[in-house]
C-alpha cells in the first residue's frame, strides 16, 4: 500500500492551501513536512528535491511533484475530479485559471505596506465582484446544473469555494448580489469530507481561520 501523500510547505495557506483542499476533496490523507527555516529549504535544494528549486512539492505515488498546477491535474486526475473528456477538462482548467488568479492576489495580500492594505483589498473585492463571480454565477444560471462542469464535483467546484471562503475574509456580505453562488457555497461545504478538512481544530493552517459555511 502507498503511503500518505506528504506535502512540503511553509505553515501558511499560500499555494499549497488548493493542493490540501483537492486532496480532502477525495478523502485522501496527507502529511505535512513544514519549511520552518531557511536551512531546511536549502536542504530540500541540496537533495534534489525540488526541480525548480522552489515549493510546493509533493511526495505521492513515488513522484516529487513540484509546480502547483502539476500537482493539481495530476491529483484531479487521479481522483476523478478533473472532468470526463477532453471538453469538460477545458472547461474545468479555464476556470481554476479564474480562481487561481483571485487567490493569487488574497495570497499576496499580507505582504503588502500596511499603508497600502486597504487599497488593495478594495481591489481585490472589486475583481471579486466585477470580474470573477459572474462569471461563475452567469455558468450556474445558463446550465441549472449543481456544479460547474458536467454536473458532477470538479477541482473547479472545489477551488471556486476556496476562493469564495477567502474573500469573504475580507467582506463577509461578498455574496449578497450572488444567489447561485451563495447556495453552491453552503453545497460544497456540506460534502462530507470538505466539511471534515474545514472543522475547527483539523491539523493544517486553514483551521487557524475561521470560516462561514452558512
Amino acid at each position: 500500500m502507498a503511503g500518505k501523500p506528504k506535502l512540503h510547505y511553509f505553515k501558511t495557506r499560500g499555494r499549497m492551501e488548493t493542493i490540501r483542499w483537492l486532496l480532502a476533496a477525495a478523502g485522501v490523507e496527507f502529511e505535512e513536512q513544514y519549511i520552518q527555516s531557511k536551512a531546511d529549504l536549502e536542504k530540500l535544494k541540496k537533495d534534489g528535491f525540488l526541480l525548480f528549486q522552489q515549493v510546493p512539492m509533493v511526495e505521492i505515488d513515488g513522484m516529487k511533484l513540484v509546480q502547483t498546477r502539476a500537482i493539481l491535474n495530476y491529483i484531479a486526475e487521479k481522483y476523478n475530479l478533473g472532468g470526463k473528456d477532453i471538453k469538460q477538462r477545458a472547461l474545468i482548467d479555464m476556470y481554476c485559471e479564474g480562481t487561481m488568479d483571485l487567490n493569487e492576489m488574497i495570497i499576496h495580500l499580507p505582504f503588502k505596506p500596511a499603508d497600502q492594505k486597504e487599497k488593495e483589498t478594495a481591489a481585490i473585492i472589486e475583481k471579486a465582484t466585477e470580474r470573477y463571480f459572474p462569471v461563475y454565477e452567469k455558468v450556474l444560471k445558463d446550465h441549472g446544473q449543481d456544479f460547474l462542469v458536467g454536473n458532477q464535483l470538479s477541482r473547479a467546484d472545489i477551488q471556486l469555494l476556496e476562493a469564495i471562503l477567502a474573500t469573504e475574509e475580507l467582506k463577509a456580505d461578498v455574496l449578497s448580489k450572488f444567489p447561485l453562488l451563495k447556495a453552491l457555497k453552503t453545497r460544497i461545504s456540506n460534502i462530507p469530507n470538505i466539511k471534515t478538512f474545514l472543522q475547527p481544530g483539523k491539523s493544517h493552517p486553514t483551521s487557524s481561520h475561521k470560516r462561514s459555511l452558512s
